[in-house]
């Protein structure tokens, strides 16, 4: 053969196979995308209805401390009994560094999830310059006719769901970013409030009103709350109680007849799944990060449960609906450099020490700590660790007389300090190393009990190891693998089959 024939056959094969690969694309028995990077395929029609669950703090050993304590809770056995959401058939690993730092922040690692992009600490879904914005995969899917809810356990104004519609250069604009969800036209807003209702001054129009003013029927009772049904327009419910910042309760404080983050799923479910287009309804855990940085195992470890039951709504929903929906669960970054292990107990862990705190550090320092101090400065009497002795006791299961010696002193120093002794006043650094931001006496208070219990803590703050990434669903295959944060969001844009705007 010679060589022009040759050439004829070659460019004919070619032409055969761009011929079978377009035909194959356009008959949808595959589809492509590559996006900044990224390649990856999603088989079959995209997803419908799609929950990205985020668990604020939460890496695997606040996955693996809630698996072990859910395990202690009914067998002596040493186990583990496996969270709903962690036996999801699609697992990864994913990265948090930020533009800035290998320790990211939740606006920073937020604006990575739903916009896919890097930004520094603190900015919420802007650039490195500050000078442009990024579009979140929640305006995506509502530009394609979607239903759109967000909800949180903290502050709707805060970081995380800030991320999902609101656009400013940092974080602490919570004001500004409370107007942005006013004008969001996202159909559904649930669970915390506002940490700044009415602006840092105090002295702005509410944002309730002013949400209100734009269309939102506003409920703030478990009544009002259960009455709410599809066609009820868009929603902006909030927390009957707020325990801090405008956040609702740890789960650990959360009386009977209150809602819970699990209710706050359900209903957004009920509300946006009437929509022929579909939803996107991403759902934050936000105080398992909260209890991270003040060294509460418990209750980071309770609000890692109620995250799972908030999952299970999803996954009720995705088994009515298995061929159009898709569940994504991960974390933001880790928070406190939890372990499980710690150097006074060795090898051995005794999870039902956990089981024995009945409050959380905050609900201590609001109900009982904080009061005894008023009294006392009141009164003008002194101090004594032993008042607080049974409501310690009572609060945190914590047997003051089985304690060491060296306990013994520490929780004595702590409780000194709370009170304000100047005489043993420590230096600024050895009081942060000690105690972080936090009442000493509290937070020395769990930390005997999570050394007890066999867990330790590096940190009052973020760290930067990866977080895991679960998976269900249509678009599943997409997430197995060591990938970074910022992917997360091309990975559902693919199961979505949206494509990004190019700038």
């Amino acid at each position: 053969m010679n060589m022009n024939k040759q050439r004829t056959v070659r460019l004919l094969a070619l032409s055969f196979l761009l011929l079978i690969s377009v035909s194959l694309f356009g008959a949808g028995n595959m589809e492509s995308a590559r996006y900044d990077g990224l390649s990856a395929t999603r088989p079959g029609q995209p997803a419908k209805y799609v929950f990205l669950f985020i668990g604020d703090g939460m890496a695997t050993p606040q996955i693996n401390a809630a698996e072990a304590f859910a395990n202690a809770r009914v067998s002596d056995d040493v186990a583990v009994r496996h969270l709903q959401f962690a036996k999801f058939p699609v697992v990864g690993l994913t990265t948090t560094y930020d533009a800035g730092s290998l320790i990211t922040d939740s606006a920073s690692a937020g604006t990575a999830i739903a916009t896919g992009n890097k930004t520094l600490s603190g900015v919420i879904n802007m650039d490195t310059s500050k000078n442009n914005s990024f579009k979140t995969i929640a305006e995506y899917a509502k530009e394609k006719g979607m239903k759109v809810g967000v909800v949180s356990s903290v502050s709707l104004d805060h970081a995380t769901p800030a991320c999902f519609y609101a656009k400013v250069p940092s974080r602490g604009n919570m004001y500004d970013i409370g107007i942005q969800l006013t004008k969001s036209g996202f159909d559904y807003f649930g669970g915390g409030g506002f940490a700044q209702p009415r602006g840092k001054g105090n002295d702005q129009p509410d944002i309730v009103s002013l949400a209100k003013a734009s269309g939102y029927t506003y409920v703030n009772s478990a009544e009002a709350f259960n009455n709410l049904k599809a066609g009820s327009g868009n929603v902006l419910a909030v927390n009957e109680r707020l325990q801090d910042s405008g956040a609702m309760p740890y789960d650990l404080d959360r009386k009977p007849n209150e809602l819970s983050l699990a209710d706050y799923t359900a209903k957004g479910i009920e509300l946006l799944s009437d929509d022929p287009d579909g939803f996107f309804l991403m759902v934050e855990s936000g105080k398992i990060d909260w209890a991270g940085h003040a060294n509460d195992a418990a209750a980071a470890i309770h609000d890692t449960l109620m995250f799972d039951e908030a999952i299970s709504k999803a996954v009720e929903f995705a088994n009515e609906h298995p061929q159009e929906t898709l569940i994504i669960v991960t974390g933001d970054h880790e928070t406190g450099g939890m372990t499980i292990g710690f150097a006074g107990t060795k090898y051995a862990t005794f999870f039902n020490e956990i089981g024995k705190q009945s409050m959380s550090f905050t609900a201590f320092d609001q109900e009982v700590l904080g009061p005894y101090k008023a009294t006392v400065k009141a009164s003008g009497k002194p101090a004594y660790l032993s008042d607080l002795l049974p409501a310690i006791k009572q609060a945190f299961g914590l047997d003051y007389n089985s304690l060491s010696a060296v306990q013994k002193d520490q929780l004595g120093l702590a409780f000194s300090r709370s009170m304000g002794n100047k005489t043993i006043s420590p230096r600024v650094e050895d009081h942060y190393l000690l105690y972080g931001g936090y009442e000493p006496l509290t937070v020395k208070i769990t930390q005997i009990i999570n050394q007890q219990a066999g867990i330790g803590w590096t940190s009052y703050s973020h760290t930067g190891v990866p977080v895991a990434t679960f998976a269900r669903g249509v678009g599943q295959e997409l997430f197995g693998g060591y990938y970074d944060n910022t992917d997360i969001f091309h990975k559902m844009m693919i199961a979505m089959d949206m494509t990004p705007d190019t700038k």
